[in-house]
């Protein structure tokens, strides 16, 4: 078996270990020749995120059979922090079964893989009714917005408006977004929908893929699961699929 994976900077990886690291705390990569890929989800269930990374995105890359590698994210992350912006990240699975890390052209690790009792975990089935497409910045500050008043984010869009919504105790906020504002690429619904989600799970994977996503595409439909895309360039894709707050 020959598995090696070599990237030309850090900031791609950095954006999707800390983006994983907001729902597991262990992760069983899976890589065949067209790449690497995650899919997780968090321990009440209530979370997704599943990570495409193609074979195109790095500067070097081998994989001559299916593998699949098991790490504790937060000793993998130790690892990553210790690379520079520009330092190249390339890893490896030894003869005898140990992650092999090398940062830039002097730092070389041996991490100890996991078995990870993860089973696979089918991606939701849904029809979505509504799509909004905004600048990975617009979307992070109306969650900064929204977490002012409340601990909830109300997305309700029609084919021409968005609007981001939030009410707690404190007050209530109301972000509206129309088609030809610079903030959004695109709206569009099939129907007027409306959904409600839990900012605990938002916050932190937008902020985890940061700056890397230049933009967001949100999916939903009425009481269903919100999908989230980011379009990262040297990354490929990341889902991020959050099941709707329910009503008591």
């Amino acid at each position: 078996m020959v598995f090696s994976a070599k990237t030309k900077g850090s900031d791609d990886l950095k954006a999707i270990i800390s983006a994983i690291s907001t729902l597991v705390e262990e992760a069983t990569f899976v890589s065949n020749a067209e790449g690497i890929t995650f899919r997780g989800m968090d321990p009440s269930h209530v979370a997704l995120i599943d990570i495409s990374w193609p074979n195109s995105a790095f500067e070097k890359y081998q994989c001559d059979s299916d593998t699949k590698f098991g790490v504790r994210i937060d000793e993998f992350s130790k690892l990553i922090k210790r690379a520079d912006k520009q330092d190249s990240f390339e890893i490896s699975i030894s003869e005898d079964n140990m992650l092999l890390v090398t940062i830039g052209n002097n730092k070389k690790y041996k991490m100890r893989l996991i078995e990870s009792s993860a089973s696979d975990t089918p991606l939701p089935k849904i029809s979505y009714d509504a799509k909004i497409e905004l600048t990975s910045n617009t979307f992070d500050k109306i969650l900064g917005d929204v977490q002012v008043v409340s601990d909830y984010l109300t997305i309700k869009a029609s084919n021409s408006k968005a609007e981001f919504s939030g009410k707690g105790d404190s007050g209530e906020v109301v972000i509206d977004l129309e088609k030809g504002m610079e903030e959004i690429t695109n709206i569009s619904a099939k129907q007027e929908s409306i959904g409600t989600y839990s900012l605990e799970y938002l916050n932190p994977i937008v902020k985890a893929v940061g700056n890397t996503a230049g933009t967001v595409t949100c999916e939903f439909s009425s009481a269903k699961p919100l999908r989230i895309e980011f379009k990262v360039a040297n990354i490929g894709r990341i889902h991020f699929y959050l099941a709707p707050r329910v009503e008591s």
